[in-house]
């Protein structure tokens, strides 16, 4: 694989992680402010920080110049404190 194809994939899997991540964490967050349920809030912020991590670890590779194992590392740490919140999403009442 050649590099320009790779950074072409790159930039369509996070632009999906980014709509479909934005649309979870929206709907979530929407949840909760119509019923006030915290695990709902939880889930929300657990998955914008998934979202915000995916985001944030292709901009440092793709903009910034950063190396891509710079970016898959903020990736990866953001992706494992998001789950860590949804997780604990799950065991609120």
């Amino acid at each position: 694989m050649t590099a320009a194809y790779i950074d072409l994939t790159i930039i369509v899997a996070k632009t999906a992680i980014l709509v479909l991540g934005g649309s979870i964490t929206y709907y979530a967050l929407r949840a909760f402010e119509r019923t006030g349920d915290p695990s709902l809030r939880a889930l929300g912020v657990g998955f914008g920080v998934v979202t915000v991590g995916a985001l944030v670890g292709g901009v440092s590779h793709q903009i910034i110049g950063a190396d891509l194992a710079v970016g898959i590392a903020i990736d990866s740490l953001l992706t494992a404190v998001g789950f860590a919140v949804i997780v604990y999403s799950l065991y609120l009442e």
